[in-house]
Order: C-alpha cells, then sequence, then structure tokens
C-alpha cells in the first residue's frame, strides 16, 4: 500500500459507500417492549448524503443490518442503492460496483468493526469513525475526529465535495 496522505485520495473518489451501525449511528440500538430496534442518525451526516447524491455522487449503503426504518430514512435521502442483511459485503460491494461501471481506486467506505474490514481492504480511501474498533483503524487512510453517528459522515463527505468544488455550489468560496 502506498505512504501518501488521505487528502492525495479525496480529488478522485466518485463513490461512497457506508456502514449503518457504528457510522451512521452510534451503534447502539434500543429495544422496545414490542421488539422494535430503534436507532438514532445524526441529522447533519443525511444533510451530506443528500448534497452527495444531489452533486452526482454514487452513494450507497452495505449493512448486516436489516431495520427497514434505516431504509426508509436513507430512500427519503435519495439514496437507492441500499444493502441490508448483508453478510458477505464484497459480495454486494461486486455487484455495485459491477452494475455501475466503478474503480475500487474511486471508492471511499466507512465502516467501523471487523465485518467491514474485507470491504475496506479492497477500496482506494478506507475510512472509520473515532470510535472504530482498533482492527478498522489499523488499515484506514482517514479516522475522523468525530464518533459514529455524531457527524463521522458529514465529516468525510464535506471534506470530499470541498476538495473538489462541490460543497456549496453558488456560495462556495473554495477553502480548507
Amino acid at each position: 500500500m502506498e505512504d501518501k496522505s488521505y487528502k492525495e485520495y479525496l480529488e478522485q473518489i466518485t463513490t461512497l459507500i457506508f456502514d449503518v451501525d457504528g457510522v451512521l449511528t452510534n451503534g447502539t440500538i434500543t429495544v422496545t417492549t414490542a421488539g422494535d430496534m430503534l436507532r438514532t442518525m445524526n441529522i447533519k451526516d443525511g444533510y451530506a448524503l443528500k448534497t452527495a447524491v444531489d452533486k452526482g455522487f454514487h452513494v450507497c449503503i452495505i449493512s448486516g443490518g436489516t431495520n427497514e426504518g434505516v431504509r426508509l430514512r436513507l430512500e427519503g435521502l435519495g439514496i437507492t442503492d441500499i444493502f441490508l442483511g448483508a453478510h458477505n459485503k464484497i459480495e454486494q460491494l461486486n455487484q455495485y460496483l459491477e452494475k455501475h461501471q466503478i474503480d475500487l481506486k474511486n471508492v471511499l467506505f466507512m465502516g467501523d468493526d471487523i465485518p467491514d474490514f474485507p470491504v475496506m481492504k479492497l477500496v482506494g480511501l478506507p475510512c472509520c469513525p473515532q470510535d472504530a474498533v482498533q482492527e478498522i483503524k489499523a488499515i484506514s487512510k482517514y479516522v475522523s475526529h468525530k464518533n459514529g453517528g455524531t457527524g463521522a459522515v458529514r465529516d468525510i463527505i464535506e471534506q470530499v465535495l470541498k476538495v473538489q468544488g462541490k460543497w456549496m455550489g453558488n456560495f462556495n468560496a473554495k477553502y480548507d
């Protein structure tokens, strides 16, 4: 693996792929007496995801979780490629890349735990939240200063869009 700053990869990113639990959420699940499993997502992460979709980025979710409420939230942001119940994430990754003719070097993947490890070893820019497990931090080219569910997704999307001059549209005075 080349030893270069993660910032050198931001310009070539066309595709943003995220895990859900521990990345888009803080990794906790509230279980109701009816058996529903509730998760909390950060509204600023949602804004960044919607902005990325609107700016023409490929945005995909690959998660082992199966909560249909999560699917509804993400579809509401304009994300159409959502793989829930993914226990072999490489299979979903390959299917997605083939469908959209995407090169691995153009892919950013943010994960937080061992099930994300195989996919993260393949992509151009593996990233993780600050509270990811050590094995994931060790292979990440970027570790956000934010924890999962508290803006880590916004952090990395904002960086990609700013480097590519796509963050604030007509309001953008390119800055760091």
